[in-house]
């Protein structure tokens, strides 16, 4: 079985937040997460990609392909 419960180790102890659904005693794994500071801005620039995407002048035309379903 797999099963992830998040906690917090602090203190040199880790306090889960939820029971576990175990019964027994039960080999565990811990993994540390490093938070992290998001530096990436919030805002999205309008026109950042301009430029840099070329679509061909026959993109919306009907394909040969699905001429039968259409």
């Amino acid at each position: 079985m797999l099963v992830t419960v998040k906690g917090v180790y602090e203190n040199g102890k880790v306090t889960l937040s939820e029971k576990p659904p175990v019964e027994k005693k039960t080999e565990v794994m811990v993994t540390f997460i490093e938070e992290t500071k998001n530096d990436r801005p919030t805002k999205r620039i309008a026109g950042i990609l301009s430029g840099k995407i070329i679509m061909s002048d026959d993109f919306d035309d009907p394909l040969d392909d699905l001429k039968e379903y259409m």
